[in-house]
């Protein structure tokens, strides 16, 4: 099975000022085709992992050599990503069920950025921050190293992500430079809510 690029869903330049469309381009032209085009030559010289779907690697990552784990991980990070986010005229709001467990879990939307925010900027190094959906139905934020997501076998805190970002610095070092919180304030300005929403609807009716 070849793994593939998947296209941006929106133009380069659709989510600034938020991020700029140089860094969407390398993001996902250079750094994304990078992760696929490793993840199908480590699969490729590995006959046990043939035939085998993404989302069955980044399960096991952790019994998997790490060429293949952090790649694999970095191809479903990012076309999660992607997927986050839209243009600010489409960006939305939470629904009414989203935002309900948002404010029983975090207190307020307000609060629930804060936390997401502080999660991200106590992120060591490179890695992710994510809203997750937890065994018992309940919304928690948890962080992962490097290209590591919720879903792996390894994760300290496993759940289904329904929202992630990108703390690695090539996501916002030629706009924000060292500042990472400035990233994760503007950020939100591009939340593609009506997905993200779409995906607790789905991890919910999945319990």
């Amino acid at each position: 099975m070849a793994f593939s690029l998947p296209p941006l869903p929106y133009a380069a330049d659709a989510l600034e000022p938020a991020i700029d469309a140089q860094t969407m381009t390398i993001h996902h032209d250079k750094h994304h085709q990078a992760y696929v085009d490793t993840l199908n030559k480590a699969v490729n010289e590995n006959p046990a992992l043939a035939g085998q779907s993404l989302e069955q690697l980044v399960a096991r990552a952790g019994t998997l050599p790490p060429v293949v784990r952090n790649n694999a991980g970095g191809h479903w990070n990012h076309s999660f990503f992607w997927q986050t986010m839209a243009p600010l005229a489409q960006a939305g709001q939470p629904s009414g069920a989203l935002k309900v467990a948002i404010e029983r879990d975090f207190g307020s939307l307000d609060k629930f950025k804060a936390a997401f925010k502080a999660a991200g900027t106590g992120r060591f190094g490179s890695g992710w921050v994510w809203l997750i959906v937890g065994k018992d139905g309940k919304l928690a934020i948890t962080s992962t190293p490097n290209q590591d997501n919720p879903l792996m076998d390894v994760a300290d805190v496993k759940g289904v992500p329904i929202l992630g970002n990108d703390m690695w610095e090539h996501a916002y070092y030629l706009k924000y430079q060292n500042r990472r919180a400035d990233y994760l304030d503007g950020w939100w300005q591009v939340v593609n809510w009506k997905a993200v929403s779409d995906r607790y609807a789905a991890a919910a009716k999945a319990l």
